[in-house]
């Protein structure tokens, strides 16, 4: 492919500038991702207890109840267990960085053959090699990111455990209110409530869809779709086994 094929977003993804607020943008630095991620389940998990409520024809009140419920308790459970996995890697991280940092003080020589050994894999040999490790060995900083990266393969992220996992809580109930919308209104809907709640689900579900699309550089259209149809789907099997439960017995 010549100059003049190449496509001008791509171009301008790889200019310079464009390059280097990328390679600084390192993963972990937004709450995109964590917001993201409590949004569809909240959203799911919430919908689908709306969806299978209604479909065992309980009441709204019992509706409410149950789905005010699933969004704290669920919403707790998935912030807190966000907030272990980041704390869990960031001390990992911290850990491996300690040991690094001790090696490098008491047996720096040994330290270099570790890095002369990495870039060696890498395909550089020669003189080549001895300047890649001389000008890593020489900034300790650098040198300790680049053992815990390549010797411990872990990732340096700047994620902060406490503000994951509330950004996950607040994407989850955000986006697992919306199912209940139509049934806290001050005013009836006439039973038309649950008609109602899959039509605002189905906009939050193609909202979250794009906001994926956007952390994940993916194509919005798509993005959207694929979550509205996984949420769909969801809700789709949780009315269907309250309907088939009620059936059976009875209700």
């Amino acid at each position: 492919m010549n100059e003049h094929e190449i496509p001008a977003e791509l171009k301008k993804l790889h200019r310079p500038a464009a390059i280097r607020r990328r390679l600084n943008a390192r993963p972990g630095h937004g709450r995109l991702g964590d917001a993201v991620l409590g949004g569809i389940d909240g959203c799911v998990t919430t919908f689908a207890v709306v969806a299978g409520a209604a479909g065992g024809g309980l009441p709204d009140t019992v509706i409410v109840v149950l789905g005010v419920a699933n969004l704290l308790a669920d919403g707790f459970s998935m912030a807190a267990s966000n907030y272990l996995s980041v704390k869990s890697r960031r001390e990992e991280v911290l850990k491996a960085r300690r040991e690094e940092e001790a090696h490098i003080a008491r047996i720096p020589q040994g330290e270099r053959e570790e890095i002369r050994q990495i870039f060696r894999r890498k395909g550089f040999n020669g003189d080549v090699l001895e300047k890649v490790v001389d000008v890593i060995t020489r900034d300790e900083e650098l040198w300790v990111q680049t053992m815990v990266q390549e010797e411990h393969g872990l990732q340096l992220e700047d994620r902060r455990p406490l503000r994951a996992g509330l950004a996950t809580f607040a994407a989850f109930a955000a986006a697992g209110l919306m199912p209940l919308l139509p049934y806290l209104l001050p005013v009836r809907l006439d039973g038309r409530e649950f008609a109602a709640s899959v039509g605002v689900t189905a906009l939050a579900f193609a909202g979250i869809g794009v906001a994926k699309g956007l952390a994940l550089r993916a194509p919005l259209p798509r993005s959207g779709v694929e979550t509205l149809a996984v949420g769909g789907t969801a809700a789709a099997l949780a009315y269907a086994a309250g309907h088939v439960i009620r059936r059976l017995y009875g209700g």
